[in-house]
């Protein structure tokens, strides 16, 4: 026996809304009383967490993230972005952040718990990190994105085992990095996703500007042509991050933005320079590309193609003439 806030209660006490809000997340649409938000537990770009306030749940469409969950209560939702806190405390963090007053419990029985957290939550373990340079895989990845060159000190070798719902033990390697919320975003030639709940990431620089990046690839594909910039930097990891961002990015003097050309891109772009007139569209440094490092890579494949050319050459003058 243990001692609980009121779950119930704050089933109907919490709109998972306003939750939402005071976490700094905004819906991009509103559609028949649903809601539709880029989803804080995974990378995406196309708005799939729907909430409904009127029930009290909400479904993520694209899929759960690595907590396992994608649907429920405001309590099931807890759970999945405090994952893996425990279940006190992600109740505790849920009555913090909704800002509510609640009733607490004398106690509560394990197999009440059990009956408010149904689905077998996935585990994952970080076993290790490591400084680049011992897994050709990773290394390899990196500079096939061109970014193997400023990666190290930036970017780490991630070694981690997940236990799916079938209690089988898998093990994962990737390139990583920390957020402030204090999971790492993970990335290999096959996933994208993040260990622990979404947050942005920041490196402090000048105290006057600051340059803010969708993702942290595109940072990187920045500092390859930049390599000297003294600017801050701002990673969202997700554009769900867009509001914590507008309020940090709000005590700098100047704001210069690149996020991707894509319809959720543009977006955010045109609500940041309309919310702080402070910040700028910066992303004509990669016109005709999705992102940055977009640009980078195709860059470095026409490089690739001249050298060919040119050894080539070398062996049958013709060859060239040919390319």
């Amino acid at each position: 026996m243990a001692s609980f806030l009121n779950v119930n209660e704050i089933k109907e006490k919490v709109s998972l809304l306003d939750l939402l809000k005071n976490l700094g997340f905004t819906p991009q649409k509103v559609s028949g009383g649903e809601h539709f938000f880029l989803s804080m537990l995974r990378e995406e770009y196309t708005a799939s967490l729907c909430v409904n306030d009127k029930l009290g749940v909400w479904f993520d469409h694209g899929g759960a993230g690595v907590s396992g969950i994608r649907s429920g209560t405001v309590i099931d939702f807890g759970l999945a972005y405090w994952y893996p806190s425990g279940f006190p405390e992600v109740l505790q963090k849920i009555v913090m952040y909704a800002n509510v007053s609640i009733d607490p419990l004398e106690s509560i029985s394990s197999s009440e718990v059990k009956k408010e957290r149904p689905i077998q939550v996935p585990r994952y373990e970080i076993e290790r990190m490591e400084e680049l340079g011992s897994n050709a895989a990773i290394t390899g990845y990196l500079d096939s994105r061109g970014i193997g060159s400023v990666a190290k000190g930036h970017l780490y070798e991630i070694y981690y085992s997940v236990l799916d719902n079938r209690d089988k033990l898998r093990r994962y390697f990737a390139s990583g990095w920390p957020n402030e919320n204090g999971g790492w975003e993970v990335r290999n030639k096959y996933f994208k996703g993040c260990l622990g709940h979404k947050g942005v990431s920041f490196l402090e620089g000048s105290a006057k500007r600051l340059c803010v990046f969708e993702g942290y690839f595109d940072f990187l594909s920045w500092r390859v042509e930049h390599p000297k910039d003294p600017a801050s930097v701002l990673v969202l990891n997700s554009l769900s991050m867009l509001q914590t961002a507008k309020a940090r990015a709000a005590k700098f003097d100047v704001v210069e933005l690149y996020f991707d050309h894509d319809r959720s891109g543009r977006a955010a772009t045109e609500e940041f320079v309309s919310d702080l007139d402070i910040s700028m569209d910066c992303s004509w440094v990669y016109a005709g590309f999705k992102d940055y490092n977009e640009k980078l890579v195709a860059g470095l494949r026409s490089q690739n193609k001249i050298e060919s050319a040119l050894r080539a050459s070398k062996d049958d003058p013709r060859l060239a003439l040919e390319r």
